[in-house]
């Protein structure tokens, strides 16, 4: 045991330490030779530039929390660390930095060039996060860490890609894609997000040109693509119109006669029952286009401009004020009927968050491998969703799956793999050119001849490489490298943590992934990527809103290290975070976990002032220095509920409930162990027979429980591991095993003895809290006594000494009852306060007269306040339902006061 232990647990000085010391010891390390049974995670990997937030804090704890219980559990722990290149932002960050400081674009400079500066930009501002993951405590194998451009995992992407292409699975195919006009790429449907927005319904009519004078009213939301229109639709079983389809309608501008067409698609309810068709801009237009084989006009340009096909007056004109000045153009015309407020879903690019365009484009598509077998792995429980209810969306996602656009409009990422001869026109390609290999060449390498050969501009979604991360982190295909990084010991997974706004985008392509490429022909249990999927909640702040640096209300991770220290953060994020619920954090959450630490620190500081250290090397040892024959229930009930617990822990973080375990942790530790055995020991170690026993009683419950909490705690159970003197001195807390039956050293539980000392403390607390009513809780003297049956009374005039000290009493006694004192039932009787002998009564009642004064004065304000609907009706929900809560509370004292009145006679 060391001698060296601070009066005040100091974060600042330990962690750092620590961690380094583990690094040096390669505590981390997954071993695939280790002969052990394995357990791995691979880290959902943030942005190579990125930098941490609260979010990342909530997700790698728990995973850091999966990984060290495992390592406790005598497993051979593997945790898998990664960045990942993040095509879409780093590119558009190395773009804007090259406008802003040059005024040039990437084509200015050339790809190669583009690319050096991209790298560059990487290798300085990437990283960071990795630093900030270590100061948080996260135990990966850092020797592991894999970045998604490296040479070897860029193989894994472009083999995945040339497999499937070979299979017929991947096809190039021009098609309405979402299109992104602020990083001029397309994307796919899941990184559309909807978003309610109020626009303008505008009301315009276009005129018969068969029958002039007569006008067909239509209704739309984008007048700045009526340049587009090539036809004008309506319902089959429309009667209003049956003798306008055939005819034509003159387009407004560039002024030029369309077909009236009859589709099923048209909603009859929805305004005239007309509709504008342009199929170069929408999905439904496109498709109605195709039936009625009518012109694609595309007017706007890559990035959201206007181009000639618009007319020369829109030509280079943004979209939004080509809107306005369409809009005038009407109204000049005598063409616009009216405009009216709509609310309509806008799709926004989530990376840009600017409104995307449908735009109809070449790109490369997969079709999904594996869907029928990603269902049914999930339905027979192969893989299983916590919470349970993600199943629901994923099936529904996986039912409905369309193809998906893998290719990006970009430089930076993975170049997709694919060679055309030169001088073939690419508009031109064939499903069968494809087929080709005298015209088109898909390879991991490459052809021989290069010079011959032009190389897909575009790279691959972000997605398309990060679908693999659990196989291509292992090696895959590489045979070596698959052996030397342990494939066939780590894979598949135990468990994967992520965010349930990445179910489509990563969870259920790296579930088909690994169905697809690993290990085939083997049981679909052996190549699944993960058993255990759990999906944590966002973090949001105090009023449910989301983080942001908007709203300043994202707080930075490393100034609360910093304040608290990373346990602290850790305990406090766990401790807030009900399965898979979105989180409301709060600095009060972190300030509790600083005070658990400190409330652990202070408990084993208080161990080693208690007396000198016996041997502490193993439980075994602890074991054998008890003696069972001065056992009181007090050690008995102890020693149970620290079995108790150790289930219920095992239980909670093997159903990822992580806050029903540190709360079950919390409840042991702070009020069994320290509220009471530590203050009911204290008479013990003054006692020469009970003195030794007592000390290897919390010897050993102190060491069970640094073991329970060192996943969540790590840095702190390490240092008081080691001021404890558990284990080897040039040892960790890791080597060591939680799971260990105490029955095995004769310590069974004793379900009666924790029963009767559970009933002994609600005595004792009841005491308390009437001691606290009547304003007397550092008195020390005041009577207490207990109307009780003769079994009661002999379970409490037994233990009349450690009560009288724990509720701070003079004196209990047996009584019938005591009709006019305060009371309170409870396991053992109802017990009365004597105020007569422990009271000033008539200056508690005039305390309790200006205290009701004072409540009765508050509650007809807030009365008031809430029964005016002005009030009620204009200030924030929050703090219209905080007036209501305080009421509430205020009416509930008052009350109180009323009965305590009563209760003074």
């Amino acid at each position: 045991m060391s001698s060296e232990f601070t009066q005040t647990y100091d974060p600042s000085s330990v962690e750092g330490r620590w961690y380094q010391s583990w690094l040096d010891a390669k505590c981390f390390r997954g071993r695939p030779d280790a002969g052990k049974e394995p357990y791995s995670i691979v880290i959902p990997p943030p942005n190579v530039t990125g930098v941490l937030h609260i979010g990342h804090v909530l997700n790698n704890t728990i995973q850091d929390v999966l990984i060290r219980r495992a390592r406790l559990e005598g497993r051979e722990a593997c945790w898998i660390p990664g960045t990942d290149h993040a095509s879409i932002s780093t590119h558009s960050v190395v773009e804007k930095q090259l406008a802003r400081d040059e005024g040039r674009t990437r084509r200015d400079i050339g790809r190669e060039a583009f690319l050096k500066r991209a790298k560059d930009w990487q290798e300085k501002h990437g990283g960071i996060i990795l630093k900030q993951l270590q100061a948080m405590g996260c135990s990966c194998d850092w020797d592991r860490l894999v970045f998604t451009m490296d040479p070897e995992y860029n193989r894994s992407v472009l083999s995945a890609f040339e497999r499937l292409f070979k299979e017929g699975r991947i096809y190039r195919g021009k098609r309405m894609v979402n299109w992104c006009p602020a990083t001029l790429t397309a994307i796919s449907d899941e990184e559309v997000i909807m978003k309610p927005q109020n626009g303008i319904l505008y009301k315009m009519r276009y005129e018969v040109v068969e029958e002039p004078g007569r006008f067909l009213e239509i209704s739309t939301t984008r007048p700045e693509t009526l340049m587009g229109d090539t036809g004008i639709a309506v319902h089959p079983a429309d009667e209003r119109y049956k003798g306008l389809v055939g005819k034509h309608v003159w387009r407004p501008f560039p002024r030029e006669a369309i077909p009236i067409v009859e589709d099923l698609a048209i909603d009859i309810e929805f305004g005239t029952g007309v509709l504008k068709v342009t199929p170069a801009h929408d999905r439904v237009d496109y498709e109605i286009g195709l039936r009625h084989d009518l012109p694609i006009v595309d007017v706007l340009n890559p990035d959201g401009t206007l181009n000639n096909l618009a007319g020369a007056e829109f030509d280079g004109m943004d979209r939004f004020e080509a809107r306005k000045v369409a809009t005038e153009k009407l109204r000049s015309l005598g063409l616009l009927v009216a405009e009216e407020p709509y609310e309509n879903n806008v799709g926004f690019s989530q990376r840009a968050d600017v409104p995307i365009e449908p735009r109809l484009t070449w790109q490369w598509w997969m079709r999904y491998p594996k869907v029928e077998e990603a269902k049914k792995v999930v339905e027979d429980g192969l893989i299983k969703f916590y919470p349970e209810r993600w199943t629901k969306v994923y099936m529904h996602w996986l039912n409905n799956i369309q193809d998906w656009c893998i290719s990006r409009q970009l430089w930076w990422g993975q170049r997709i793999p694919v060679w055309y001869r030169k001088g073939i026109q690419l508009s031109e390609l064939t499903e069968e050119d494809l087929k080709d290999s005298t015209k088109v060449h898909v390879s991991v390498d490459g052809p021989h001849d290069p010079e011959n050969w032009e190389q897909e501009e575009d790279v691959l979604d972000t997605w398309a490489s990060s679908w693999l991360w659990p196989i291509g982190t292992l090696g895959w295909p590489d045979e070596k490298a698959m052996a030397v990084r342990g494939f066939d010991t780590f894979y598949p997974t135990d468990a994967l943590a992520t965010g349930p706004d990445i179910i489509f985008f990563w969870v259920a392509r790296m579930i088909m992934a690994g169905l697809e490429f690993a290990r085939p022909g083997a049981p679909v249990e052996q190549r699944i990527p993960f058993r255990h999927v759990y999906f944590n909640g966002m973090v949001r702040d105090a009023q449910g809103r989301k983080m942001s640096k908007t709203l300043g209300n994202s707080p930075d991770p490393l100034d609360m290290i910093a304040k608290y220290g990373a346990d602290a953060l850790r305990f406090g994020m766990l401790s807030a975070a009900p399965q898979g619920q979105d989180v409301r954090f709060t600095h009060e959450r972190i300030e509790g976990g600083r005070n658990f630490c400190n409330k652990l620190w202070n408990a084993c500081r208080f161990r080693t002032m208690s007396g000198p250290a016996g041997d502490n090397s193993s439980l075994e040892a602890i074991a054998g220095r008890l003696d069972r024959s001065v056992f009181d229930n007090d050690d008995h009930a102890i020693l149970t509920h620290l079995t108790s617990t150790m289930t219920e822990v095992g239980s909670a973080i093997k159903a990822f409930e992580f806050n029903r375990a540190t709360h079950t942790l919390y409840q042991f530790f702070w009020n069994d162990f320290c509220d009471w055995y530590v203050e009911v020991s204290k008479a013990k170690l003054q006692d020469e027979n009970t003195r030794e026993n007592s000390l290897a009683v919390q010897d050993l419950v102190l060491r069970q429980t640094l073991l329970l909490l060192h996943p969540f705690i790590p840095f702190i159970t390490e240092e008081l591991w080691h001021q404890l003197g558990y284990g080897r001195e040039d040892g960790f807390i890791q080597d060591a095993t939680v799971d260990c039956d105490l029955g095995t050293l004769g310590l069974r539980p004793d379900p009666s003895a924790a029963g009767e000392v559970a009933g002994l403390k609600t005595l004792t607390a009841s005491a308390r809290a009437l001691k606290v009513d009547y304003n007397l809780a550092s008195r020390r003297d005041v009577a207490l006594f207990l109307a009780c049956d003769d079994a009661q009374w002999d379970v409490v005039s037994t233990n009349n000494a450690k009560i009288e000290r724990m509720a701070g009493a003079s004196s209990i006694s047996r009584t019938e009852s005591m009709e006019s004192a305060p009371a309170v039932v409870t396991p053992y009787g109802t017990l009365y306060l004597d105020l007569a002998s422990s009271v000033d009564l008539e200056a508690e009642r005039e305390r309790l007269t200006k205290e009701l004064a004072r409540l009765q004065k508050a509650i007809a304000g807030a009365e008031a306040r809430l029964g005016n609907e002005k009030f009620t009706s204009k200030a924030p929900p929050e703090v219209v339902e905080g007036a209501r809560k305080q009421l509430e509370e205020n009416r509930t004292k008052a009350e109180e006061i009323d009965r305590l009145f009563q209760s003074l006679g």
